[in-house]
């Protein structure tokens, strides 16, 4: 009885320090720095594209792989869309608000803010 009692304890140990080594592996990779939206644009789109590449396959362990660490910059790239998005919603407002009481010059302004944001994501 104990040693099925220790073979019970150490193969719980082994798959707790298993598991915990398989996390540990997993988190190891930072993925590209998105530091400004073209950055990010272009890291999003090169990324996807890589992405959509390894998917069109079979998806053996080594794919898995593969997609496991392209999904961190694609994760760096979407956070700093996001951000620039939030704001760009913000400065769209502003556009919105100056047409609507024709504000020219805050609409002049705010436009072209807007602009040229929004073309570095859509051109």
């Amino acid at each position: 009885m104990r040693n099925i009692f220790k073979g019970a304890v150490l193969t719980v140990s082994l798959l707790v320090a298993a598991s915990a080594m398989a996390e540990e592996s997993a988190k190891h990779f930072a993925g590209l720095a998105a530091p400004d939206l073209e950055t990010a644009v272009s890291n999003f789109s090169e990324y996807n594209n890589r992405l959509e590449t390894v998917l069109n396959g079979e998806l053996t362990d080594n794919d898995l792989m593969t997609i496991h660490q392209l999904t961190y910059t694609l994760e760096n790239a979407l956070e700093k869309i996001n951000i620039y998005l939030e704001e760009l919603a913000q400065t769209l407002e502003k556009v919105h608000v100056a047409s609507e009481t024709y504000n020219r010059e805050a609409l002049k302004e705010a436009g072209s803010a807007y602009l040229k944001t929004s073309r570095i994501i859509v051109k």
